[in-house]
């Protein structure tokens, strides 16, 4: 009997290639859960391309229910796969303050997490399958279905960018690597040589590539907004993730968020410091960009940032400053923070709060300290001898100079004992050479890039139909690239 392995993929389908692969180049028995749009559900429906066992259209299984939610069975699910259900609800975008459209009552949100855990289980216990593999964890729901297929012991391979450039990780876990590192092929005798690397290799780079590919075309946009004007909107109806999402709501709030991303833009442009001209030893905070997987999957205790930045404030030794910098990406993929977030971080006592043009790397250097939830920023301090502070489980926690924070109230003696730290070369050339045992070469941003260009309007409109032919092309431009992958994949699978 072949191996069974199911795919989660959602509607940025740039690796569908993969499990085509793995099924005609390996004989795998492939299975898909797609969380994906209606219009994007129909070339799934037509397609000869990809061979799939069986594919479950995730959102055909959740409906709005009247009934109330059967908590008992929720509470089962919990204790049977170790899972907090609460903290999964109250992170989730679409549930709570960053979802404009629609607000969910609480029995509306207990019912869609049952009748996903009710999905995944019958799923699982229809397919048996050897294998998850998906890209990393962005939503309550897939997140889910990865923690569920851990606990039933299902191998998971993880798919993620790792913290240098166009080197990719598979892993069963987002935060850890699986193998040690079998040589040494990287060793540097001081830190300028590990900086080159690192500027060879920043991640920086990555996010530089989608600045200028995501929603970058002023074309594109309008060719968006024709489309999504003259085209049905069937997922106000059947994805709760698209509730109250009419077409009236969406261009509403398209223009407000427009003029409200200006407003904050000017405030901030006049505001906030752009030099570090500082007289006192500095501790540097990189804020995250809201919403996203990195504060509300990564660190779901420190969701709330100002909250965190009072906490660090608190505990700060005496004579130090905090420099607390606004991320460029979200004015790049959000429309900024509020105004009054930033005038509540401005009014904390010996708190400096820098523009998001101010280099990260600038800021790193002039520091003591580097305290992030959980950027890249920590990393990237190491390289430059500074010891830091995180929030959540990262792969680059196994450095001695960084921190894990476990509860808020040991940040006072976490901080004191942390800016006693030095970094040591030969823990930089473990990690580094760690990467390397663990990573492949991948440049899957000009995958997801030209992904974007073809089927999303440069990533403005995600319900669209996706033509068969043109996909075909598109498989077909990046063979070699899946081909690489699906290696890793057997790699791992072997190993």
């Amino acid at each position: 009997m072949n191996s069974k392995i199911i795919f989660w993929e959602n509607d940025a389908l740039g690796f569908i290639g993969l499990p085509k692969t793995l099924q005609e180049k390996y004989n795998f028995d492939i299975y898909a859960i797609l969380d994906i749009t209606d219009k994007q559900k129909k070339f799934f429906q037509k397609q000869k391309l990809i061979n799939f066992s069986k594919i479950w259209y995730f959102h055909d299984h959740i409906s709005k229910k009247i009934e109330r939610p059967n908590i008992e069975y929720l509470k089962l699910i919990e204790k049977k796969y170790k899972i907090d259900i609460s903290t999964l609800i109250a992170n989730e975008r679409f549930f709570n303050k960053w979802n404009q459209y629609y607000k969910f009552s609480s029995d509306e949100k207990l019912s869609i997490l049952e009748q996903e855990c009710k999905l995944f289980e019958k799923i699982l216990d229809e397919v048996q399958p050897d294998f998850l593999i998906t890209f990393f964890t962005n939503l309550h729901h897939n997140h889910l279905f990865y923690e569920i297929c851990k606990a039933r012991g299902i191998k998971v391979l993880m798919i993620r960018p790792s913290n240098f450039f166009a080197k990719h990780i598979i892993s069963s876990e987002f935060h850890s690597m699986d193998n040690p590192p079998t040589n040494d092929k990287f060793h540097f005798n001081s830190l300028v040589d590990v900086q080159n690397h690192l500027k060879k290799q920043s991640p920086a780079r990555r996010t530089k590539l989608q600045f200028n590919t995501f929603q970058a075309s002023k074309i594109n946009y309008l060719k968006a907004i024709v489309k999504f004007l003259v085209s049905s909107n069937t997922n106000v109806k059947t994805h709760y993730t698209y509730y109250g999402r009419s077409k009236f709501a969406v261009l509403i709030y398209t223009i407000f968020n427009t003029i409200k991303k200006r407003y904050r833009e000017f405030f901030i442009n006049k505001n906030l410091i752009r030099g570090i001209n500082n007289k006192k030893p500095l501790i540097y905070f990189p804020l995250q960009v809201e919403p996203e997987r990195t504060i509300l999957i990564a660190a779901p205790n420190y969701t709330n940032q100002i909250e965190v930045i009072t906490n660090i404030v608190k505990s700060l030794p005496s004579g130090y400053e905090l420099y607390v910098k606004e991320h460029p990406a979200s004015g790049v993929f959000r429309e900024w923070r509020s105004v009054n977030d930033y005038k509540k971080i401005m009014e904390l006592p010996n708190v400096k709060l820098v523009h998001p043009s101010v280099k990260s790397e600038d800021l790193i250097k002039k520091s003591s300290l580097v305290i992030t939830i959980s950027s890249s920023s920590g990393f990237e301090a190491a390289f430059y001898n500074k010891p830091s502070i995180i929030f959540s489980d990262l792969d680059y926690s196994i450095l001695p100079s960084v921190h894990k924070i476990k509860a808020i109230d040991e940040l006072p003696v976490a901080i004191k004992s942390s800016l006693k730290k030095e970094v040591k070369i030969s823990d930089l050339n473990y990690y580094i050479n760690l990467i390397e045992e663990n990573s492949f070469e991948l440049d899957f941003d000009s995958i997801d890039t030209d992904f974007y260009q073809n089927f999303h309007y440069g990533g403005f409109l995600a319900d669209v139909e996706i033509p068969i032919e043109k996909m075909r092309l598109f498989l077909e431009r990046h063979d070699a690239d899946f081909d690489k992958i699906a290696a890793e994949c057997i790699k791992k699978i072997q190993y």
